[in-house]
């Protein structure tokens, strides 16, 4: 009798054992899954990260050609000219182009200057504005953007100018450099001669427009829905509806932006407050719902010991609850603003994506934006474009990682624990 019931009893012992043992296998299996996932997560990102740098390295670089220009100050150009109103049509008008023309065929052989980007005097021009000094020196020497035609044959295109390409880069005239003007021009015909600061501040221009918009009024409506709001028929639609709009597709605000709000500014198309606006109705439902969670998740005590202290409840809203939501808040608004920097259809419904050969000089002037800019010249046949493009895509990343920061330093430096 007693063997069979130690019999029985080790057998439980056994079961439990290996019921145990499976249990950890679960658990270790469960592990190493998530830490497979984590890491393909990082792979995945690290691989678009260092492709789109690797890429984006071409992008702010263009082909330029180098050699030497005769100035002869007193005689070609007046320096009273860099005075003018016009300092580049005073040059132009003195002879620069042809003298940068000369230089060419004499440095370069003949047709030189057909090898030279379409004006690319104006950079010599620039300079000579910037350094007026240098109109005093007998010989400037000059690194002016190549045509496209010689940046194609540089990279390995162009097979009629593949021999001309290679000689002048033996020579040490054909160079592939840092363009520091990619960051400062704006959209142009040529790869050689585009810039993404047109882009860029249309973004900076629309996103401020939807900040201001929609954080304001997203956090009062989250904190009109959790702290005044009756609870009835009408309230549940609302947030129904709120819940609604958060899941709505982007080209829906864009239709809504091309009925509404073209329809009451008609001269305003293409302009950085249309968009700001179309933007800021497609980011405001992220904000109420991610506000009124981080409202709802205030304690009650907070609440009510400002009261007991004879707080209203308007200063128990503004002086307690807000503050102590605003880091949850916040961590919306980055959300919301994230998914519109980088949203493009709605724009192109209102047309922003028009040809801009300058920077937006207000709210309401012509203006394209960095995801619509990406997409036109990834649109493009000229590998040049395709080069800008990475560049461009990693500009707006890094927009993106610095806006995120600013946020995520506001929300930390907000946040309250009790």
């Amino acid at each position: 009798m007693t063997d069979s019931f130690e019999q029985v009893q080790a057998e439980r012992r056994a079961r439990m054992q290996a019921g145990l043992a499976r249990r950890y296998a679960a658990d270790r299996r469960f592990r190493m899954a998530g830490l497979a996932a984590v890491t393909f997560s990082a792979l995945v990102l690290a691989f678009l990260l260092i492709t789109m740098g690797w890429q984006g390295v071409a992008g702010f670089q263009r082909s330029e050609l180098r050699f030497s220009v005769p100035i002869q100050g007193e005689v070609m150009i007046d320096p009273s000219r860099l005075a003018q109103a016009d300092p580049l049509g005073g040059l132009e008008s003195a002879g620069l182009p042809m003298a940068v023309d000369a230089a060419a065929e004499q440095a370069l052989g003949k047709g030189g200057a057909a090898l030279l980007s379409d004006g690319a005097w104006r950079d010599l021009g620039n300079k000579l504005i910037a350094n007026p000094d240098l109109l005093s020196q007998p010989r400037i020497d000059v690194s002016l953007p190549a045509s496209d035609d010689l940046a194609s044959a540089q990279r390995g295109g162009e097979p009629a100018l593949r021999a001309v390409a290679q000689k002048l880069v033996h020579e040490g005239k054909l160079v592939r450099v840092f363009d520091s003007g990619f960051l400062a021009r704006a959209d142009a015909t040529s790869p050689q001669a585009v810039g993404i600061w047109g882009a860029l501040k249309g973004s900076m221009m629309t996103m401020l427009v939807t900040l201001l918009l929609a954080f304001p009024v997203g956090v009062l409506s989250a904190l009109y829905l959790e702290e005044y709001a009756p609870k009835n028929r009408w309230t549940d639609m609302i947030e129904i509806s709120i819940n609604n709009l958060a899941a709505v597709p982007s080209i829906i605000f864009g239709l809504l932006g091309l009925a509404v709000f073209l329809w009451i500014f008609p001269n305003y198309r293409s302009a950085p407050l249309i968009g700001g606006m179309t933007l800021a109705l497609m980011t405001m439902p992220v904000i109420v719902i991610s506000g009124r969670n981080a409202i709802k998740a205030v304690p009650p005590s907070i609440r009510d010991a400002a009261l007991a202290m004879g707080a209203s409840p308007v200063q128990v809203v503004f002086h307690h609850v807000l503050p102590l939501a605003l880091p949850g808040i916040l961590t919306g608004t980055i959300i919301g603003m994230a998914r519109a920097l980088g949203e493009t259809a709605p724009l192109l419904m209102i047309g922003m994506r028009a040809f801009v050969a300058s920077a937006p000089s207000g709210f309401t002037s012509p203006s394209s934006v960095l995801p619509v800019q990406i997409f036109l010249w990834s649109d493009e046949i000229d590998r040049g474009f395709i080069e800008r493009t990475s560049a461009a895509i990693v500009v707006l990343l890094v927009f993106l990682l610095l806006m995120n920061g600013l946020a995520i330093y506001l929300r930390n430096r907000f946040e309250k624990r009790w």
